[in-house]
């Protein structure tokens, strides 16, 4: 129970990795805000059926207002946020292309949800954050930065702007005892990748130290140690979640 009674976001969190995320966190004694532009009450309840205390919200992290009240509504049901986990994000849905054939509509797309989407939700929990003193924003990044992943520039650009928030943001608001990290995955089965086959996997896995699939639940114990006090002097950093597929 490393979290116990501590408040924790996560957007993104109705299905996938958003979701393990948010029952691992809750395992360990967290109050979650399960928030996502899909249906959240399942994984809400899901929560509170193994004995956690959930809270579920539609957010829009685009949006100024939809983010505003999820900070809003959390403080009013738990009285503070101790941790926001910035996991929304569009990436199951892209198809790879050449760069010269992504529309402007759709890189906007990605750069809104992706980028924008953190800076609103970082910028909604900090002032709670800053009133406590303390506050652990987790933000989720890629491996496709380290490696430059081709046909699909506008979702690696958008995961090193990932980056650079994270390290910007940690200089800011590190005085009001508020850490800011970012975790970088490697290819995941998430349900989403699961749906392209089993060789883009066995590719993945062929580029590891450790030769087996990369699980979700693999990242989560990441997660809770960068929500919790074990990580209490570490900001501005990224940590790489990819079975050794690459070396930072």
């Amino acid at each position: 129970m490393q979290l116990k009674d501590k408040v924790a976001i996560v957007t993104g969190s109705a299905q996938g990795i958003g979701r393990v995320y948010a029952l691992r966190l809750a395992s360990e004694g967290a109050k979650v805000v399960v928030t996502d532009m899909l249906e959240t009450e399942p994984v809400a309840r899901e929560i509170k059926e193994r004995g956690g205390e959930a809270l579920a919200l539609q957010t829009d992290v685009t949006a100024e207002k939809s983010v505003e009240e999820m900070a809003e509504r959390t403080v009013g049901r738990f009285g503070r946020i101790d941790v926001l986990v910035n996991n929304a994000a569009i990436f199951g849905v892209l198809e790879h292309k050449p760069f010269d054939k992504i529309s402007a509509a759709e890189w906007d797309k990605i750069m809104a949800v992706n980028v924008k989407g953190l800076f609103l939700c970082s910028r909604a929990v900090v002032p709670q954050m800053k009133k406590q003193e303390s506050g652990s924003i987790i933000n989720i990044s890629s491996g496709t930065v380290l490696k430059g992943t081709p046909s699909f520039l506008h979702y690696v650009t958008s995961k090193g702007a990932v980056v650079a928030l994270t390290r910007a943001l940690a200089t800011e608001v590190g005085p009001f005892g508020i850490r800011v990290n970012t975790i970088a995955p490697g290819h995941t089965l998430s349900d989403a990748v699961k749906k392209r086959g089993p060789k883009v996997d066995e590719r993945a896995v062929a580029t590891r130290c450790i030769k087996r699939s990369q699980l979700p639940e693999d990242l989560a114990g990441t997660v809770v140690f960068l929500a919790s006090e074990d990580s209490a002097f570490i900001t501005g950093q990224m940590i790489v979640v990819d079975g050794g597929s690459s070396f930072h």
